[in-house]
C-alpha cells in the first residue's frame, strides 16, 4: 500500500521554522524572492471635448461620428471643425512656385486636378522681363494657393521656342489650355507689379482671389491699377513712335 502524506504550505513567500533549518544545512535551496504584482492603474479616459476634437484631423474625426451620438452640441463642434478643417487644406493646396521639367508637365499641369488653375511661366535666365515676370508670380503664388503656379525653362518645354517670345504665360484649367500670353505686355508693361498681372490673371477666370471671392467686383484699388496700366502702355505707344520717326530736323 502507498504512502500517502499532505504536504501543508503557507501563503506565498512564508516558510517553516523547519524550512529554515533545512536552508541552513543546504538541504534546501535558496529560498525564491516574492513575486510582486504591478500596482494597479487604471486607464486614463480621454475627455471627449472642444479641446479634444480640436487635437484631432480630418480622418479621424470622420472615423469618430458614433462617440457623440448622446452629445449633440459635440457633434455638431465635430462636424463644424471637419468643415474647418477641410476647407484649411483646400485653400492652403499649393502656396509656391514650384520649378518643374518637359517630364513633369503632364502630370502637374495637364493632369493637376479638377478644377484647378495652373499658371505656367515658361521662362529663360538671360531673358531680363523673364526674372521681372517670375518675382510677380512668385508673390502670387504665396498669397493665392488655391491656383497652381510653375515654372518651366522655355526651350525645355517647346523646343526651339524663340526668346523673343520669352517669358510667356500659359493658363490651363481641367487638362486644356485656355489661354497664353507672350511677354510683359498682358501685364502692363516693364513697370509691371504683382498687383497689375493678378488683375490680368483674373481676367480668364479666379486665379488671383480669395477663397470665396470669385463674384466680388473689381475693389477702387483694382481699378486704378488698371488705369496705371492704361497710361503706362499709352505712353510707351507714344515715346515708341516718336523713336520710330526720329529727331524733327531744324529749321532753316
Amino acid at each position: 500500500m502507498a504512502d500517502y502524506h499532505t504536504v501543508y504550505k503557507g501563503p506565498e513567500g512564508q516558510t517553516t521554522q523547519w524550512d529554515d533549518i533545512q536552508r541552513k544545512m543546504g538541504n534546501l535551496p535558496a529560498k525564491e524572492p516574492v513575486k510582486k504584482a504591478d500596482p494597479f492603474t487604471p486607464e486614463r479616459e480621454d475627455t471627449k471635448n472642444k479641446n479634444w476634437i480640436d487635437g484631432k484631423a480630418v480622418d479621424e474625426l470622420e472615423e469618430l461620428e458614433d462617440e457623440f451620438d448622446d452629445d449633440r452640441s459635440l457633434e455638431q463642434y465635430r462636424q463644424e471643425r471637419i468643415e474647418q478643417l477641410k476647407a484649411a487644406q483646400k485653400q492652403a493646396r499649393f502656396g509656391t512656385m514650384e520649378h518643374i521639367t518637359r517630364g513633369d508637365f503632364v502630370q502637374q499641369v495637364t493632369n493637376a486636378g479638377e478644377d484647378v488653375y495652373v499658371v505656367v511661366h515658361l521662362y529663360k535666365d538671360k531673358v531680363a522681363n523673364s526674372a521681372m515676370l517670375g518675382e510677380c508670380l512668385t508673390e502670387l503664388a504665396k498669397k493665392y494657393p488655391q491656383t497652381k503656379f510653375v515654372k518651366i525653362i522655355s526651350t525645355e518645354c517647346i523646343p526651339s521656342y524663340p526668346d523673343k517670345n520669352v517669358p510667356t504665360v500659359l493658363i490651363y484649367k481641367d487638362t486644356k489650355c485656355l489661354q497664353h500670353l507672350i511677354g510683359l505686355g498682358p501685364f502692363g508693361g516693364p513697370r509691371t507689379t504683382p498687383e497689375q498681372v493678378a488683375i490680368s490673371l483674373n481676367r480668364f477666370g479666379p486665379l488671383c482671389r480669395q477663397e470665396g471671392e470669385e463674384d466680388t467686383p473689381l475693389s477702387m484699388q483694382d481699378i486704378r491699377e488698371l488705369i496705371k496700366t492704361l497710361l503706362i502702355r499709352q505712353s510707351e505707344k507714344v515715346n515708341d513712335n516718336e523713336s520710330d520717326d526720329g529727331p524733327a530736323s531744324p529749321r532753316g
